[in-house]
């Protein structure tokens, strides 16, 4: 094992000082270590507006590309830590609430006591985070990773897919760009989501000055049609990447505790399946990065019909 260092309870609540100017005019960005590369594993970053199924989205894609005889890590990136659910049938303790248990001595951790086996030999980690109104949601996700290469878990690792709360508001939420190929955005097809979604694309673009991360599609998620999406597509230069419909299965499935691979049979469930396949086949082989220019605000009420 790699020599460790130990965290203080402080430095999860203080954060690391933040950077100006780095990703952009104005922007107090949190700037990672620069040698916590992940490695050779594809990485993706999975963002959207609160509630519209990230979690959901990110564990079946994981699920998908295990099926693949890919060896998948899925890290969810919200204090609510109900990620990976679905895939472990558990809520998990956070990275944070392990740390606590050793004072903050991450030398004294074993893999298992942060990484746990979910379905299909997918690998799941909860990053957690610090309490609320205090501390960095960036910071978080830099020691999850550092640990996570200091136990040696990431040079096995196929895919590793980071599962991000909200909206973007800070450099904190934006950290894990800083780690992934790919980002994909889950929106459904109203005004909102579209709105979190363009808040997203900035975030993208600023990080891209500095770092590998692109823009690799959009996710249609509970939503019947996609033609308010294909507005905003066609206007900033996104393509829709895989399009998931309102099926009661698919709510079901969190309720169930199961991936959608392990629900009995239901009228449109094996379209859906079949559609995370295609998803997961489609960004193993590369999927090609899209220079999207988001819209101002205002530009977005005129797109989608709003006074």
């Amino acid at each position: 094992m790699s020599e460790t260092t130990t965290i203080s309870p402080s430095a999860i609540r203080r954060g690391p000082a933040p950077q100006r100017g780095l990703d952009g005019e104005g922007s107090v960005q949190v700037q990672l270590d620069p040698n916590l590369k992940i490695g050779n594993a594809k990485v993706f970053a999975i963002y959207g507006k609160g509630g519209i199924g990230k979690s959901t989205t990110s564990s079946n894609l994981s699920a998908a590309f295990s099926h693949m005889g890919k060896r998948v890590l899925q890290i969810g990136c919200d204090p609510k830590h109900d990620s990976t659910f679905t895939l472990t049938k558990k809520m998990l303790p956070t990275v944070i609430d392990i740390l606590e248990t050793v004072d903050f001595h991450a030398e004294e951790l074993r893999p298992e006591d942060f990484v746990f086996p979910g379905y299909n030999g997918v690998m799941c980690v909860e990053a957690g985070g610090p309490p609320a109104g205090t501390g960095c949601g960036g910071y978080v996700v830099g020691q999850t990773v550092k640990l996570l290469k200091e136990h040696h878990l990431l040079e096995d690792t196929d895919v590793v897919i980071f599962d991000v709360l909200g909206d973007v508001v800070c450099g904190g939420f934006a950290a894990p760009l800083q780690h992934a190929d790919r980002a994909l955005i889950v929106t459904a097809n109203d005004f909102d989501s579209i709105f979190a979604m363009n808040r997203i694309v900035q975030a993208i673009g600023a990080k891209s000055k500095n770092y590998n991360v692109r823009l690799g599609g959009v996710i249609a998620n509970r939503s019947a049609g996609t033609d308010q999406i294909d507005k905003f597509n066609n206007r900033t230069g996104l393509q829709l990447a895989a399009h998931f419909p309102d099926l009661d299965a698919i709510r079901r499935s969190r309720l169930k505790k199961s991936t959608l691979f392990e629900m009995e049979d239901s009228p449109g469930l094996q379209a859906v399946k079949d559609e995370y396949m295609r998803l997961a086949a489609k960004l193993w082989l590369g999927a090609d990065p899209l220079p999207a220019v988001p819209m101002k605000d205002r530009d977005i009420f005129d797109l989608l019909g709003y006074d």
